[in-house]
């Protein structure tokens, strides 16, 4: 029984990925918008239901396998080690995360990855979605850190939860992006890799000091700020 399981499972495995690589390669040769479900189905001599058994949309199809960015930085925070502080965690998984996107544009077949994205606004709708959910997941693996420990909590978890996630992963992604023409354009991707995450080490370096400042115990705003309260204010 054993045995007839894993061979199914071996078989699903097999059926999958034949069905993402014939994909990639329709999606490469004629862009995202023309291919079809009912395509793909006949490029890898199956039926359209065992495309949707294995992937729920098209865009699901192009994504899949290539996206770990979503993922990781809530992962190296769940995951560091209980001396290091959630916040270098997240630091040190972004410069590196951002060297190997940029230094993945070596391979040609990442660029035809960026070049059909580029240029299908579904894609890049779809992707901006994933971008979300990463914020969401760093939010909450920065609020179970904080929980679980209230010496590093800052005085507004909430607060500084939300602005870190948005703040932290759009400069991040901002890096990639502004990368992705320079090496298209010629530049050694290895030397751009380099560089961009010298410049992301410091960048996140100050990011990480100033929400520590920021975001950590405070004084309480004072009571009395000489002002007459907002309803006189207004009738004045």
């Amino acid at each position: 029984m054993g045995e007839l399981t894993d061979r199914r499972a071996r078989k699903k495995a097999l059926t999958r990925e034949l069905i993402r690589s014939v994909a990639r390669r329709l999606f490469d040769e004629n862009g995202f918008e023309a291919v079809t479900i009912a395509d793909i189905a006949r490029a890898s001599d199956v039926a359209v239901q065992t495309v949707f058994n294995h992937f729920a949309t098209k865009e699901d199809l192009f994504f899949d396998g290539r996206t770990p960015w979503v993922d990781a930085p809530a992962q190296a925070v769940r995951l560091r080690e209980a001396s290091v502080a959630p916040l270098t965690a997240l630091r040190s998984q972004l410069v590196d995360l951002v060297a190997e996107l940029v230094g993945s544009l070596r391979c040609p077949e990442r660029r035809r990855y960026i070049a059909t994205l580029d240029a299908s606004e579904a894609l890049r709708a779809y992707e901006r979605g994933l971008v979300h959910r990463s914020e969401e997941q760093l939010r909450q693996a920065l609020l179970e850190a904080w929980s679980a420990d209230d010496a590093i909590s800052p005085s507004d978890p909430d607060a500084a939860s939300r602005l870190i996630a948005a703040v932290w992963l759009a400069a991040g992604r901002s890096l990639v992006v502004g990368q992705r023409p320079r090496v298209t354009g010629g530049a050694d991707p290895d030397l751009s890799a380099a560089a961009v995450m010298d410049l992301a080490d410091r960048l996140l370096r100050e990011m990480e000091t100033t929400a520590n400042v920021l975001h950590g115990p405070g004084p309480a705003l004072p009571t009395d700020t000489g002002w007459p309260e907002a309803t006189v204010r207004r009738a004045g």
